[in-house]
């Protein structure tokens, strides 16, 4: 029996008796540097499995200098669709002395007929095997000893405290405003504890006028634990004495309640917690509170095996109401018609997970009387710096006045910058294109972009400006197709991320898509026939893949701005990651010649 590791995909696909069949059925055999080890339109006898060395991968149809399309190091398998199809494609052949685990065809036939996930494996496309990637990453999520050893302190909500004096009219009046289930009342030096059923009973079975005292359905013997308790304890409190709430005292002093919902939620996913805690801030300490959580969701989200997608909808979301937040508290009532704040770039398609830097814009009404605008944008600004969003180095911010401006003179900026065309130019249509709105009159947005559109979908020597700048940065494939391996790592965002999200913002403009997210693009574009089906699937995948390994490095540096967050070091990936990562790699590089075919930009 050999001891060889079987703890990434395809062998986590078998059960324990599947991989002691591999472990007892595989052999261990030695290559010399150059020995073919499969040739094409061989059959072959083996599945490989890399130990040492690299193999590579060659298509002996073409011309030598460009023969060379895959290559295998440690970890990686071949061989298999050879056996499954009846002969090899391609050669594979040692480039450097190498060790190879042989696993003989019978076994491996055996395998796939025993266990149909494991021959489906080797037949899936690039989102199916993210998919596992994403199904491995939640093994290791949270855990139960994570949740034993939270503390109350972390899940409490602000408390409602009331005059026991008020009437119940004024108190359901003041739960609907609050986005809250239950209410704190004082009297006579006695807490007690206010729900909706309680004022549902009170009302109906009761037969309690609306303008009877609160006090009159409240409960006074409440279930208390202290901020320094375990939030396990607080579950058993609840459990014990049947209750879904539980009071938050500090000696004499009270902190917070807990919610049965609350103690799940933060098991589950701490959505619910965070999003609740943006809800009902009604400061600006609580609203930052609040916002400086949002790393610690994204973790929890990513341990679970959350699809990346779903976790960037449900932070652009929260990260919007933070914002929106943050305008109510800084900006007086009377302006909010005449003003429009929208958020630019990652930001406005909604792909931005971890707070980078701001880029924001306000759009003002024609007509708007605002003449305090540019102080309420200065504190805008420091508002948010304030609730993690660090200011933008390139000053693209509200509270630049370049970035301030009535729906004319935004219009006129769009028309200049489509003539002028230079860098500068394109760069600000472009995050234009993303701009979406998160306070104030959405509507004003709404013309500028029509504006936009009207002024450059049908520019055909602008949008070729714009696609070859998808076209900037160098695809980190090596010549003969395998990936890049600096000591400095590869740069995903430049080389993979960046040529996905703006060539499919480019035909979007095209099209006069008006959705803002790269996914909502893509499936508009398919729909539209401008992109093949399966060309659209499979750049949503690989966009996820690589802002995924993205969002890994950034958690582990906890550096979003640094430029090293954006780099991957792929000696340090698993197998089933290098494999996915390549694919990805290639799907950029397709995508590239597309957009370099529909735009002309081999003749430029």
């Amino acid at each position: 029996m050999v001891d060889v590791d079987l703890s990434q995909p395809p062998f986590t696909l078998l059960d324990d008796e599947g991989r002691d069949h591999v472990r007892r059925g595989m052999d261990l055999a030695y290559f010399e540097p150059d020995t073919i080890i499969l040739e094409t339109g061989e059959k072959g006898e083996y599945v490989f499995l890399v130990h040492k060395g690299e193999v590579a991968e060659i298509d002996t149809t073409l011309p030598a200098a460009s023969a060379r399309i895959g290559h295998y190091t440690a970890g990686d398998l071949f061989g298999a669709i050879s056996l499954l199809n009846g002969k090899s494609r391609y050669r594979f052949q040692a480039e450097q002395e190498c060790l190879c685990y042989l696993m003989p065809s019978t076994l491996f036939t055996q395998l796939c007929r025993q266990y149909p996930p494991f021959e489906q494996f080797f037949r899936q496309t690039l989102a199916h095997k993210a998919r596992l990637l994403t199904e491995k990453r939640a093994e290791g999520g949270v855990t139960m000893a994570g949740f034993m050893l939270a503390k109350v302190s972390e899940c409490m909500r602000q408390p409602l405290l009331m005059d026991a004096s008020i009437s119940i009219a004024n108190a359901v009046k003041k739960l609907n405003d609050s986005h809250a289930d239950s209410l704190l009342v004082e009297t006579q030096g006695r807490l007690g504890m206010v729900t909706k059923t309680d004022l549902l009973n009170g009302l109906v079975v009761k037969g309690y006028t609306q303008a009877a005292l609160i006090d009159q359905v409240a409960h006074f013997s409440l279930v208390t634990v202290t901020p320094d308790q375990y939030l396990f304890e607080a579950l058993v409190l609840m459990t014990r004495h049947k209750v879904t709430r539980v009071v938050v005292m500090e000696q004499s002093t009270l902190k917070g309640v807990v919610e049965l919902t609350d103690v799940l939620s933060y098991f589950s996913s701490r959505s619910y917690v965070v999003s609740l805690q943006v809800e009902q801030a009604n400061d600006l300490e609580t609203l930052a509170a609040a916002s400086h959580r949002t790393p610690e969701l994204v973790s929890a989200l990513m341990a679970q095996g959350v699809k990346l997608r779903f976790a960037m909808d449900l932070l652009a979301a929260l990260n919007g109401r933070i914002m929106n937040k943050a305008w109510e508290f800084t900006v007086d009532e009377q302006h909010h018609s005449q003003g429009c704040l929208m958020v630019m770039g990652s930001e406005g398609r909604g792909e931005q997970i971890l707070k980078t830097d701001q880029d924001n814009g306000l759009i003002l009404a024609d007509d708007a009387q605002w003449p305090e605008v540019a102080g309420d944008m200065q504190a805008l600004t420091n508002t948010l710096i304030t609730l993690g969003y660090p200011s933008c180095p390139g000053n693209i911010m509200v509270s630049n006045p370049q970035w301030v401006a009535s729906v004319t003179e935004w219009k006129k900026s769009i028309a200049r910058w489509a003539d002028v065309r230079d860098g500068d130019s394109l760069m600000k249509l472009a995050i234009m294109l993303d701009a979406h709105s998160v306070a104030g009159n959405p509507r004003l947005l709404e013309g500028v972009r029509e504006a936009l559109f009207e002024r450059c979908a049908r520019d055909e020597i602008l949008l070729s400006y714009l696609a070859r700048t998808a076209l900037r940065f160098s695809t980190p494939l090596t010549l003969f197709g395998s990936l890049k391996k600096p000591q400095h790592g590869i740069d995903i965002k430049k080389g993979g991320i960046f040529p996905i999200v703006h060539g499919v913002r480019t035909m979007a403009l095209e099209r006069r898509i008006g959705v803002t997210s790269t996914l909502g693009r893509l499936k508009a574009l398919a729909d539209d026939g401008r992109l093949e089906r399966r060309m659209a699937d499979d750049l949503g995948e690989a966009l996820s893949l690589l802002t995924e390994l993205r969002l890994k490095q950034q958690l582990s540096s906890q550096k979003v701005n640094d430029t090293h967050s954006n780099r991957v070091i792929v000696q340090e990936l698993s197998s089933l990651e290098r494999d996915l990562l390549r694919e990805s790699l290639h799907i950029v590089k397709d995508f590239k010649q597309h957009l370099s075919h529909r735009y002309h930009l081999e003749y430029s």
